[in-house]
């Protein structure tokens, strides 16, 4: 797994320690998980993509980019509508 667990927590200016607190995830574990020690497993794997709004087929690597979620795309298409009635 490319170091995507890492590079989203640092992308968000957060520590171990506060991803730690975040997930529930031992911070020893999550510093396994971003060195390839270990790899996280699927209860991890959830609460990891639940926390950076990510799907899991990106953290493991499946995918290049993630889609975002149907919420984050209700909110965008919400405020690409504002912007619009802006304009009228």
């Amino acid at each position: 797994m490319r170091n995507r667990i890492k590079d989203l927590r640092e992308d968000r200016d957060l520590r171990q320690s506060d991803l730690s607190k975040a997930t529930g995830i031992d911070q020893r574990t999550i510093s396994n998980y971003e060195t390839g020690k270990t790899n996280p497993d699927s209860e991890a794997l959830i609460k990891l993509a639940d926390f950076f709004n990510v799907s899991i087929d990106y953290l493991v690597g499946r995918v290049h980019f993630d889609l975002p979620s149907d919420e984050s795309r209700a909110k965008l298409v919400e405020k690409i509508q504002k912007e619009l009635e802006k304009l009228k």
